[in-house]
């Protein structure tokens, strides 16, 4: 369009947030790339900027949760650990579980926390909890080298099947970003989101086979565990990486579709309520 300013013409061009399905434009975030990829390595420079122990914080968190789980649940508790060492059983559950939670958490409140980008430069909007996500690679990253190290310590000899792994993060990706989706939008609107979150991250935990095994719940009733959409990970994740059992082929798939179904409707969400941001915010 032009505007007469002066007694001349001036090419003014109006950007308007995309309709429907047409919003889902991924050249779009392909041609920010480099915004994502700023967004989370500021994201991963400040989480440990003046810290003594850096990045080796990534490590403490499953670690003692490991620590604390073995003790009370494999040792007091004697939960079975499907024939593997609890502590190993545990720390390959915990890895992706706490890249999720950290993820989730974090994007969850990034557009409120990044208001003043919002605000001011137009950008699809994202890309800022989808930066947050990407950075929590890092850290599972870093939880992956120790786990290599874990795995000839235990004794344990990957197989072939580690070379499904790549899968099963990009699961837990997904996952993730599916959830914050929907969380970082209504956080916008609803601030008590941030409250309710740790609640539902707790609750989460101990409703995905993160420090038990999936054949502790009864056959009949394992289907209905892939309604979380974390159990097909963490199954997956434990079966590529420690070689136990048979695929949880049926996990996964309800697992999956599951996630089909809230990046479907989050982005939808998103989508429609990302023109209010900016007024919002």
């Amino acid at each position: 369009m032009e505007l007469a300013i002066g007694g001349q013409h001036v090419a003014v061009t109006e950007i308007r947030p995309s309709k429907g399905w047409r919003a889902v434009e991924l050249s779009e975030l392909w041609r920010y790339r480099e915004l994502i990829y700023f967004l989370a390595w500021r994201d991963v420079k400040v989480r440990y900027k003046q810290t003594a122990l850096g990045i080796v914080w990534a490590l403490l968190q499953p670690v003692a949760a490991m620590v604390i789980f073995t003790v009370f649940l494999g040792q007091l508790a004697k939960i079975p650990s499907d024939g593997l060492p609890y502590a190993l059983f545990a720390y390959a559950g915990l890895l992706p579980w706490t890249y999720f939670a950290n993820a989730t958490t974090g994007a969850s409140s990034s557009l409120v926390a990044n208001s003043n980008l919002i605000s001011k430069v137009y950008f699809p909007r994202l890309v800022i909890p989808m930066a947050t996500v990407v950075a929590g690679l890092v850290d599972l990253a870093v939880g992956g080298a120790l786990l290599v190290v874990l795995l000839p310590a235990f004794g344990v000899v990957p197989s072939a099947r580690l070379l499904l792994v790549p899968l099963f993060v990009a699961l837990a990706f997904i996952t993730a970003l599916a959830v914050a989706m929907w969380l970082s939008a209504l956080d916008v609107q609803y601030r008590d989101v941030r409250y309710a979150i740790p609640v539902l991250v707790q609750l989460w935990l101990f409703a995905t086979p993160v420090v038990y095994p999936a054949s502790l719940v009864p056959e009949s009733y394992r289907m209905f565990l892939g309604l979380n959409p974390m159990a097909g990970v963490i199954e997956g994740f434990r079966w590529s990486i420690l070689g136990t059992g048979d695929p949880p082929s049926g996990l996964l798939l309800v697992s999956a579709i599951v996630v089909a179904a809230i990046l479907t409707s989050g982005l939808t969400y998103f989508r429609r309520m990302e023109r209010g941001f900016a007024d919002v915010i």
